[in-house]
Formats: structure tokens, C-alpha cells, sequence
């Protein structure tokens, strides 16, 4: 594609944190220059040998020209623009010292349909920037209805996060709550499934009940470890400040000061979810996450725990409720499609 190396310095360059020029051209074609203060984050920024680069231009059908600290995008108006908008934040993001991976840049891309995305993800003047911290990370909105999901986890009481898998819904609510144990906000972080999976019984599988239920709670505890050193995870269960369990093990309890979370909850029963509702105590928060796509309540004829709730109480105030679709999906590209395929099939 005619390249220049991305270690090419242009000593004529006059530094600047961000600075972008545009013109249009005949035909709704457009160009844009960007140059970039920081010389040291251009290697993370182009990737090896400019995939990153790459990926925006095959995504967004522009070309991208990188000599030393400018870039130059050439390609329809509204395509430049979103190239424009996506390497300005992929650039940020780095700024900030987070992570900048394939998917990461898949995403952003996705979300410079919006016409706020770079102040989305930065923040507005009257608004903090939209983000999750943890020991471990720093987390960003990766879709569009992510944007709208992790707001709701910092306002409302009681949220129902439903979609299919991959859009973040039980990954982003762990995150949030590990970052409101460790600023202290709240003292206890529990976690839930219904011990119920397709095809599959607790009777069968070997060992006694903890071996038995830890693989269906195994997703809740990958999203922890991803979000805090696994030694503070086993230190923080053993204490008592996190808790991981089957639903049935919440019956009869008030869980006060607490960020309590219902994973996979499309396979709760009315019964259950009705219980597990009425749990709520003062300085608490719940997270619900499901697909109502995907039930296996054993017996085929039984209504969907998940689905009565958002029935019942989508309206009421202190609840949240956000949607998402396979175009939300932040796994592989392909995760997405699947999901679409799928759900248009009868």
C-alpha cells in the first residue's frame, strides 16, 4: 500500500496533541490530515506492519497514508469522517494507557456511526469520561448500547441488561462491581446463575455440590479474574466479600449493601425471580442479565422468570432496562453474525 515506516519522523511537523484538516472534493469524495503529539504511541497506534491501519481501511473502504506523525485519509465523505473519528480515539484510548487490540478497534469503529463517540468515550464538559476502572483495567464502552448499559450501572437500583451472548452484559456488570468494592461503596459482591443448562442435570455430574455448581458459575468467575488478581479473588471469597452461588441459595436472605448480580436469568422461574427480587436491601444494587432467547427451563411450558419481570416492572421507577442486539456482539466479527443467522431462523 506504499507505507512509510511508522519509525519515519518528519522533522517539519509542528507538535500538536491532535490536529486535523479536511477538505472535500468533487463527488462527495474527502480527504483528511491527522497528526499526532505523542511520536512514541504512533508503533501502538498503526500496529505491526500498519494492521491497525488496515483494519480501519477494509472496514471503512478509505485508504490511509502514514509517513512519521501524520496521517492522511482519502475516501468518501462519511467514511473519511468515521476513519477520522476512530483513529482519533484509538489514539486517546492509548493516551490514557489502555489496551488497544483487533476487537477494541472493531468496536470503535461500529460506534463512529455515533456522532459523539469521541465524547462518549472522553466525557463531555458536564459529564465524568465513561469508564470503568479496576485493579486490573480500565474499561470503555465497546458498542453503542454499551454506552447506554454502563451509565445505567452507575444510576439505577435494579437493571435488566438483555441480549445475546458476547454484547457484555454480565462482563461489564462485574466490572462495575468490582470497582464499587474497591472504592468501598458497597461491602459484598454476589454473584448468581440458576443451576440450569441445556440439556445437562446437577445429578450427573460428579463430586459434591460445590463441584457440581462451579461450572455453571465458571463465566463469573473468569470475568473476575479478569478484572482483579486472581490472589485477591480467592483472599476476598474466602473472607466472605464475594460470593458465588446458585440462585436456590439466596431464599431468605436481605442483601443490604451489596452489588448483587443474576447471570443467565432467562432460566429462572417466575417463583425464582420474584424471590430473588424481593431480596433487595438499602445501599444495594442488582444487575439481571439474560437472554430471553435462550430458555431451558426444564419442562418447555414454563414462562421465563426473566421475561415476566421486565413485563411487570420495566416502567417502574429505580429500574433500568437495556437492549441489546447482534450488532452489539464484542467478540469476534463473526460471534455477531451467528447470532443474527440464528436468530432469523424460524
Amino acid at each position: 500500500m506504499g507505507r512509510k515506516p511508522t519509525s519515519s519522523i518528519d522533522p517539519t511537523v509542528v507538535p500538536a496533541a491532535i490536529n486535523s484538516n479536511e477538505s472535500q472534493g468533487a463527488g462527495g469524495r474527502a480527504r483528511a490530515e491527522l497528526s499526532f503529539e505523542n511520536q512514541s504511541l504512533l508503533g501502538a497506534l498503526f500496529g505491526q506492519f500498519d494492521a491497525n491501519l488496515v483494519q480501519v481501511e477494509n472496514r471503512l473502504n478509505v485508504y490511509i497514508h502514514a509517513r512519521g506523525d501524520k496521517v492522511l485519509i482519502e475516501g468518501a465523505e462519511d467514511a473519511v469522517a468515521r476513519a477520522r473519528e476512530t483513529l482519533t480515539t484509538m489514539y486517546d484510548r492509548l493516551a490514557q494507557g489502555q489496551d488497544l487490540d483487533a476487537g477494541a478497534i472493531e468496536s470503535l469503529i461500529a460506534m463512529s456511526n455515533e456522532p459523539t463517540l469521541e465524547g462518549i468515550i472522553s466525557g463531555e464538559k458536564e459529564e465524568p469520561p465513561i469508564m470503568i476502572r479496576t485493579r486490573r483495567k480500565t474499561i470503555v464502552p465497546r458498542s453503542a448500547t454499551q454506552i447506554t448499559y454502563m451509565r445505567s450501572l452507575s444510576r439505577d437500583d435494579i437493571i435488566f441488561a438483555l441480549g445475546p451472548a458476547g454484547t457484555g452484559k454480565t462482563y461489564l456488570a462485574v466490572a462495575q462491581a468490582v470497582s464499587q468494592l474497591m472504592t468501598g461503596s458497597v461491602q459484598r459482591l454476589i454473584l448468581s446463575r440458576p443451576a440450569v443448562e441445556a440439556g445437562e442435570k446437577l445429578g450427573f455430574l460428579p463430586g459434591d455440590m460445590k463441584d457440581k455448581v462451579d461450572p455453571y458459575l465458571r463465566p463469573l468467575y473468569d470475568a473476575l479474574y479478569d478484572c482483579m488478581p486472581p490472589e485477591q479473588v480467592e483472599r476476598r471469597i474466602e473472607s466472605g466479600e464475594i460470593e458465588i452461588a446458585p440462585i436456590a441459595f439466596m431464599r431468605g436472605r436481605t442483601l443490604a449493601d451489596a452489588f448483587v448480580i443474576l447471570d443467565e436469568a432467562q432460566n429462572t422461574t417466575r417463583e425464582q425471580m420474584k424471590m430473588f427480587l424481593t431480596r433487595f436491601g438499602q445501599n444495594s444494587r442488582m444487575v439481571i442479565c439474560g437472554d430471553p432467547k435462550q430458555v431451558d427451563i426444564p419442562g418447555g411450558d414454563r414462562m421465563s422468570g426473566l421475561a415476566d419481570a421486565v413485563d411487570k416492572l420495566e416502567n417502574v421507577e429505580g429500574f433500568g432496562t437495556i437492549r441489546f442486539s447482534a450488532a452489539d456482539v464484542v467478540r469476534h466479527p463473526i460471534v455477531g453474525r451467528i447470532v443474527e443467522a440464528y436468530e432469523g431462523v424460524g
